[in-house]
């Protein structure tokens, strides 16, 4: 058997990241090139046994070289939109050739590029047409070239997919382009990546170009109703309006999305081409189950936010999802959600530091406001939710499952780690964590958290009225608690991490070592 490793140049962009843990999953030998490698050490497959790290800039020829020497074959997983290069189509032309020239100076076997959808000759956007170009470099090599060609991926990080979330999210009623009945061809992220895996094991994908997508051909429009469907949202209203200009769509999603406009251009530009497969010869060498467009769209929104206290990639390869967020994607990449988080360092065993959370709830209360509690029970009952139940299960330390008042326990760790989820009424899902660990030889960090995920536009608004109070009353309990161990405070209280995010992020940018097709 081949342990040649194999070569992942963009590995820090959003394919690039989930095709190494796939990679590894399956039992391979990777080698992760990224230009910035300090990046890779934030990754949690960076201390695997079966990967090794490599600096390679794309626009560094010997570094791409040696970064090719020894491997068996490279994912070429690279664009330049929303660099700092100015034209990207200039940009990847460069990068291509690079490529091209680096995989016959390292004895690679082949490379395998995916590139998107569209056809010559329909007035293709600059970036279709500059997908395809790369894919016609790296094949016009000595060394063979597969290419892969996409539409829409749809998966959380996904700038395209990311786009449509935050505009249904956010907009009851949006007036759109006419772009909005154009029909593509989507496909989830989990077959993107058995796809490209699955071209390593058969050779007759060698120098091919073949067409990827969904079951599903669909307008926007109709992604953009299921995904209302599936995120549980009233059905939005879309009315499309002629929009005379690829640039003023390209600012109004920026105004409505926190996607930087330098990535979204290109993207909404392309949104115009009609974007489906010509042909199905790869289902019959790489045969797989393929998700429909709703099972995508609902695996993404199950999966983006339910580890944003407990992310699944902490949890061991087992647990890693394409569908989830993982480190390194773009700060916009899962959708709108509030956190807040504050932490205090005592003097103390964490045995003594968790005795108060270990009690936390029912008759001994919430440590701080307990009338204000009462009163958030009495409202919520009022409207229908579970009121304040007053009362917690019956062991003395908190299981999963176990109801905490209008809490219910996700995860319990006892002496380390709980994480309550609010059954009350709510535009939203509000998660409490608290986080024990030992900091030196007589010193434990207390770590509380608060997050909230809001249900469309009304939960943006619940929580823009009621955060100023949820911060004042979180404080008071971290203070309450702190108060009831008796324990010496080293440092803090203090907040260590705050985010309102219904507004557009500073641009976390994607440069020549990432793909978000």
């Amino acid at each position: 058997m081949d342990r040649k490793p194999v070569l992942v140049v963009g590995a820090t962009g959003y394919v690039g990241i989930r095709l190494v843990a796939h990679l590894l999953a399956k039992g391979l030998r990777v080698r992760a090139a990224s230009r910035n490698p300090e990046k890779l050490e934030a990754m949690p497959w960076s201390g695997d046994s079966e990967i090794e790290h490599v600096r390679a800039d794309v626009f560094d020829r010997d570094a791409l070289r040696e970064a090719c020497e020894g491997c068996s074959t490279a994912f070429y997983l690279v664009h330049s939109m929303g660099s700092r290069r100015g034209d990207f189509s200039l940009a990847d032309r460069e990068a291509a050739g690079n490529m091209a020239w680096a995989a016959e100076q390292g004895r690679l076997a082949r490379v395998i590029y995916l590139g998107g959808l569209g056809e010559e000759g329909t007035a293709l956007s600059e970036h279709l047409r500059s997908r395809n170009e790369v894919g016609k470099i790296l094949q016009s090599g000595r060394v063979p070239a597969t290419v892969l060609r996409a539409a829409m991926i749809i998966g959380s990080g996904s700038a395209s997919f990311e786009i449509l979330r935050y505009l249904v999210d956010r907009l009851p009623v949006m007036i759109t382009p006419r772009w909005v009945d154009t029909e593509c061809q989507p496909i989830p992220i989990r077959n993107v990546l058995a796809y490209l895996s699955g071209c390593l094991e058969v050779p007759e994908t060698e120098g091919g170009t073949f067409d990827i997508g969904g079951p599903d051909i669909v307008t926007y429009r109709r992604l953009m109703q299921i995904y209302a469907e599936e995120a549980k949202l009233p059905r939005r209203l879309i009315l499309p309006f002629p929009v005379p200009s690829p640039s003023l769509s390209s600012y109004w999603i920026h105004l409505f999305t926190p996607v930087p406009v330098a990535l979204a251009r290109p993207l909404v530009e392309g949104l115009s081409n009609r974007v489906v497969c010509r042909d199905d010869r790869i289902h019959a060498l790489v045969p797989q189950e393929l998700l429909s467009c709703r099972q995508a769209i609902r695996l993404s929104l199950e999966h983006s936010h339910r580890d944003i206290v407990e992310p699944a990639w902490e949890k061991g390869p087992e647990s890693w999802v394409p569908e989830s967020t993982f480190p390194l994607d773009a700060v916009w990449a899962g959708g709108t959600f509030f956190f807040e988080c504050r932490r205090v360092i005592l003097e103390g065993t964490p045995e003594e530091v968790w005795e108060p959370i270990r009690r936390i709830g029912g008759d001994t209360g919430w440590y701080y406001a307990n009338w204000l509690w009462r009163l958030r029970g009495f409202l919520d009952r009022l409207a229908g939710g579970v009121g304040m139940r007053k009362g917690r299960g019956n062991s003395p330390d908190h299981r999963p499952g176990d109801t905490v008042d209008f809490w219910r326990v996700r995860t319990a760790s006892p002496g380390e780690h709980l994480v309550l989820v609010a059954e009350m009424a709510l535009p939203g899902c509000a998660v409490l964590s608290f986080r024990v660990r030992r900091t030196g030889r007589e010193t434990v960090e207390l770590e509380q958290g608060s997050f909230f995920v809001p249900s469309g536009l009304g939960g943006i608004l619940y929580w823009t009225a009621v955060s100023p109070l949820h911060r004042f009353v979180f404080r008071g309990m971290l203070r309450g608690i702190v108060a009831r161990t008796g324990k010496p405070v080293v440092r803090g209280p203090e907040s260590v991490g705050y985010s309102r995010f219904p507004f557009p992020a500073a641009p976390a940018g994607n440069d020549a070592a990432g793909n978000s097709v």
